[in-house]
């Protein structure tokens, strides 16, 4: 059963009566200025309605309102958006309602965002979904102020493409987007971070089992993590080649590490109670690791493997720069930046980006799944 709250707060309030006010601003903009603009009109008045009736909706429906105000923000943003393609900013600037209005459809989301944020409810369904939808309209709000601030200022592709353009480069150049994806992220980042993440954690099992070892070798590895990346990338460019292997090898020092440290640390997270307990069972040193000190180590582990996945695609594309096939994220970014195709630039920007994100989230999942029983899992439950 959802909860809502009795009456909005101050800010939301504000909010409401912000986009009102921008939409009649707009509105009477329109009516003095530019009184053939249908498209516009329509817009002012769907934000005059939408911020009255939201408003009203709140003192009684959080949900309902949260529903309205996000649908009519996403239709006034559709709005907006086809007004835009229509309107040739080369020969006159957009006029100032449009602005307004951009602004009012912006406070009617972010009224919406502070609705979805209130429900509260015990189904994992509707949670999960909060979950994904929240941080969805943030960032796709993101992308739509960013399209409207370069279509609107007719900024040069050059400097910055607006994000239709970056999405008609993705769609038009998926051939040669993939063929650097498979080079670069499952090639050189995955088989990098296996070997890594890997070794960091099994030579971590030898340092727990040796003084010297973690006495002698954690300051040395220490050391060779601070190593910046332009420093190793020749090398092993020179060692291995400028196929993939070089690359991997540059993850497998950035992963390493990482993983080393978190691993040796999570094994000293267990409670010296705990460890009394084991030592009374008559528990040998195998028994206790794998029974009690590595489940006491997951989630030292797995922010390891969160922290290297996002390191692993910075490494192997930064790598790239020093040397590589014709193909590859970060050859393909080198390449057409110097044939100022910045929208080609930005979409291996974003195909890492996404890459990288689902790779961190997958992680993250599989975190969830393996310490479900952990306190900062349940913590972190709605």
């Amino acid at each position: 059963m959802l909860e809502s709250s009795v009456a909005p707060k101050a800010l939301e309030r504000t909010l409401y009566i912000g986009a009102a006010c921008l939409g009649v601003l707009g509105l009477g903009s329109l009516l003095l200025q530019f009184f053939g603009a249908s498209l516009l009109i329509s817009t002012s008045l769907l934000v005059v309605v939408a911020a009255v009736v939201g408003n009203k909706l709140a003192s009684h429906n959080s949900a309902m309102a949260a529903v309205w105000l996000l649908a009519t923000s996403s239709l006034a943003a559709a709005f907006l958006i086809i007004f835009l393609s229509n309107y040739d900013a080369e020969t006159a600037s957009v006029p100032y309602a449009f602005w307004f209005l951009v602004i009012a459809s912006w406070a009617l989301a972010w009224a919406s965002v502070s609705r979805f944020t209130e429900i509260n409810t015990l189904s994992r369904t509707v949670n999960g979904v909060l979950t994904v939808l929240i941080p969805l309209i943030f960032g796709v709000w993101l992308l739509l102020l960013w399209e409207f601030v370069t279509q609107g200022h007719d900024v040069p592709k050059v400097l910055l493409p607006a994000p239709s353009d970056i999405g008609d480069r993705l769609v038009n150049s998926v051939p040669t987007l993939w063929a650097d994806f498979k080079q670069t992220f499952i090639k050189s980042v995955l088989t990098g971070y296996i070997m890594g993440c890997s070794a960091g954690f099994l030579v971590a099992i030898l340092i727990d089992r040796s003084p010297f070892l973690k006495a002698g070798l954690l300051p040395v590895g220490n050391l060779v993590a601070a190593l910046p990346i332009v420093g190793i990338a020749p090398i092993m460019v020179m060692w291995f080649g400028f196929d993939w292997q070089s690359k991997a090898a540059v993850v497998v020092v950035m992963t390493f590490f990482p993983m080393l440290v978190n691993t040796v640390a999570g094994l000293s997270a267990a409670s010296k109670i705990q460890l009394d307990l084991m030592n009374t069972y008559a528990a040998n040193y195998w028994q206790s690791l794998f029974k009690l000190r590595l489940p006491e180590a997951l989630p030292f582990i797995f922010n390891a493997l969160k922290i290297n996945s996002t390191l692993a695609l910075i490494g192997a594309i930064v790598a790239e720069f020093f040397g590589t096939p014709i193909v590859g994220m970060g050859f393909r970014i080198s390449t057409e930046v110097g044939k100022m195709n910045v929208d080609m630039v930005w979409a291996e920007i974003a195909v890492a980006a996404l890459a990288g994100s689902l790779f961190y989230g997958f992680i993250a999942l599989l975190e969830r799944v393996a310490t479900f029983w952990h306190p900062s899992m349940r913590s972190t439950a709605r």
